[in-house]
């Protein structure tokens, strides 16, 4: 590596941010870049591993060490290279990524590990402004036709690869503009929508054909689409939110997360925040604004936490969130054992906002007024006995710990379980696995229906958008193989990474 002993002469140090008040009046990014010896220094501490086990930490096999050393002597182009051969979105990975290649880091051992994902949003915000990402055309076309439906991250990844091995691409998107989740479900205030602009135009210089309000299965005829396309791939993603059937459920100010982060999406852009609701008839259509509100949060993950910091910037007046799990741990345990990705307890941003933080809580019921408005919650509190192998395994109410607080305003963020069957999905007859996810093929994405492929969240169902960028390259890859193309430019990742050494 640049420096050998940088892990023993420098400690983790991230780039700074906007204080609390500061952000909230706003819902624009608010982490700044490193200087040139912060960026020197996080470069220098990745050490020289005879193994580097942060490639398989990463689901893109990212090369690591070697784009840290490009990174360490200024080479900055080598480093996009190196970073750009297995991830086709570093912007979006190097803000949102939980960065399990952290998690696996041989530093991290004993020590805080390298700060892989700030280096990485780095390395291609530098390329961008120094003009080494441009569109690639393809130099040969193999005149196949492929459809990918549905424009999140694994939508995206396979259109992406696909167009680069020289097939013709067309990507169908039910909403207004390209991106999926990551236009519309992840807040501005952790990526905003320039930059995903930034890459779909990038992605139309390259050919790539776009079309939006095209709900396939409702407005675009499936049968054209197997008429007109040589194959297909699904990337829909998975959702369907996970529901509380609870007594009160029917209230007025209880609504699922995704449709809460979706409407502030819409108003950031100066968009209908409504739009949603009337393409999608399920969704209530009417606007939701947590301001002089006590908001509750059921659920405990990333979409909660996002829920939590969109409410604090509309001015809730409280908000709390709920975990049915215990409290974890805040180091790692012999039952977490390096390099595996711990279940250990995670702050983000949002929750130093301001946030009570709730753990094994159950909700009970929903309480309303007069007028069917909630007003309350009733919730008790669990006793959790540990399996052996030290994972929660059971709960029990715990007797007298019944009470209710103060809730207007409650967001279901419990997860998606599968996606949508009606439509698309019955129509063709695709065939679903035990989880009620699209059945493909471990080996090549293949459904049931030989020209029809399925990638990212619809196939293995909700993750993160690092996998599906996985899942989108690899997907495209066998997309590749079945239309015969024999002079590919797509590998395995595997062989990728091998290809350095």
């Amino acid at each position: 590596m640049g420096k050998p002993t940088g892990f023993k002469e420098y400690t983790r140090e991230l780039p700074a941010k906007k204080n609390v008040e500061e952000r909230l009046k706003d819902h624009h990014e608010f982490i700044s870049n490193y200087s040139d010896k912060q960026l020197n220094e996080q470069s220098a501490r990745c050490m020289n591993c005879g193994v580097p086990f942060c490639h398989n930490g990463c689901p893109l096999g990212n090369i690591i060490p070697e784009f840290n050393d490009a990174v360490y002597n200024k080479q900055w182009r080598e480093a996009y290279e190196i970073l750009a051969s297995t991830n086709n979105f570093p912007e979006f990975t190097g803000r949102i990524c939980p960065a399990p290649c952290e998690s696996a880091c041989v530093l991290g051992i004993n020590q805080p590990p390298v700060a892989i994902e700030e280096i990485e949003k780095h390395i291609i915000e530098t390329a961008f402004q120094q003009d080494f990402v441009n569109p690639k055309k393809p130099n040969i076309s193999t005149g196949k036709k492929v459809a990918i439906v549905g424009s999140g991250p694994a939508g995206l990844a396979a259109a992406a690869q696909l167009n680069a091995a020289g097939h013709s691409v067309t990507v169908y998107e039910r909403d207004d503009e390209p991106g999926g989740l990551l236009r519309y479900g992840i807040p501005d205030f952790k990526l905003e929508k320039w930059i995903v602009d930034r890459r779909i135009s990038l992605m139309k210089e390259e050919g790539i054909i776009f079309k939006c309000h095209a709900h396939v299965g409702v407005n675009i005829s499936i049968n054209d689409l197997l008429r007109e396309f040589h194959a297909i791939v699904l990337a829909g993603g998975s959702t369907v939110p996970r529901d509380l059937d609870l007594p009160g459920r029917h209230l007025k100010g209880i609504h699922f997360a995704m449709p809460y982060l979706k409407q502030q999406n819409k108003r950031n852009q100066s968009k209908d925040p409504l739009l949603y609701a009337k393409i999608e008839s399920n969704i209530e259509g009417h606007s939701i604004i947590a301001l002089g509100k006590d908001v509750v949060v059921i659920g405990g993950g990333d979409t909660g936490s996002d829920c939590v910091g969109t409410s604090n910037r509309q001015g809730a007046d409280s908000v709390t969130q709920f975990e049915l799990l215990p409290k974890p741990d805040i180091h790692r345990t012999v039952n977490m054992p390096w390099p595996t990705y711990p279940m250990v307890l995670k702050s983000s941003s949002s929750h130093e906002e301001g946030c009570e933080r709730e753990w094994a809580v159950t909700t009970k019921e929903f309480i309303g007024d007069e007028h069917g408005n909630l007003k309350a919650l009733k919730i008790a509190r669990l006793e959790w006995k540990s399996a052996a192998d030290g994972r929660p395994a059971s709960f029990q109410e715990i007797p007298g710990t019944e009470k209710e607080i103060s809730c207007q305003l409650a967001f279901l963020a419990l997860g998606f379980m599968y996606p949508d069957k009606d439509g698309l999905l019955s129509h063709l007859g695709i065939e679903l696995d035990d989880r009620g996810n699209v059945k493909a093929s471990e080996k090549n994405y293949q459904t049931n229906i030989q020209k029809i492929f399925a990638a990212g969240d619809m196939r293995r169902g909700q993750s993160l958008v690092v996998w599906a960028i996985s899942e989108g390259r690899e997907c495209a890859r066998q997309v590749d193989e079945f239309l015969g193309n024999k002079n590919s430019v797509l590998v395995e990742k595997d062989k990728n990474i091998l290809s350095l050494y």
